[in-house]
């Protein structure tokens, strides 16, 4: 494991919590933020914080090309995939970073992440935020949440030293 996935996860194990049965969720049932949702055949409630670190790897970070890209990148995207979808984390990405927005990280994406100044990523946390503004547009049962994830992002800002 590289240091910066060990940073990322920390960072979104902490976000996360343990276990939980919000009946406002969408997820549903949710331990370390992996739900019953997008995982039906897991024992959530048994789920152990190694299999969830296995999983944030292999359907997260891996996907959003995270060993690829500066720490910083990597956390924001790594947060937002987790968060929002790996779509939408990498979409937000290429918004900042001014290239074309696809959802795939391909090499002009990744010379790009490395070549951006501070207020590219700044862009990306602000994106973020119209982001889930634009959830809470379609769906206003999820203002619920507003607050929590403007502080996510905050807290990233600040962990990310941005």
């Amino acid at each position: 494991m590289n240091n910066d996935f060990d940073e990322a996860i920390n960072f979104v194990l902490e976000m996360e919590g343990g276990y939980t049965l919000d009946p406002n969720d969408p997820g549903g049932e949710t331990n370390y933020g992996i739900s019953r949702k997008s995982y039906p055949n897991l024992d959530i409630k048994n789920l152990s914080r190694q299999d969830a670190v296995e999983i944030y790897r292999k359907d997260f970070w891996t996907p959003c090309h995270c060993d690829d890209l500066p720490r910083y990148w990597a956390m924001l995207v790594f947060d937002s995939a987790v968060n929002q979808g790996t779509r939408v984390a990498i979409r937000i990405m290429q918004i900042a970073l001014n290239v074309t927005v696809d959802g795939i990280v391909g090499p002009k994406t990744l010379a790009a992440a490395r070549s951006a100044k501070p207020r590219a990523v700044k862009v990306a946390l602000a994106q973020r935020i119209a982001a889930y503004h634009r959830l809470m547009a379609e769906k206003p049962n999820l203002e619920r949440y507003a607050v929590d994830w403007a502080f996510r992002v905050i807290d990233l800002a600040t962990r990310i030293h941005i």
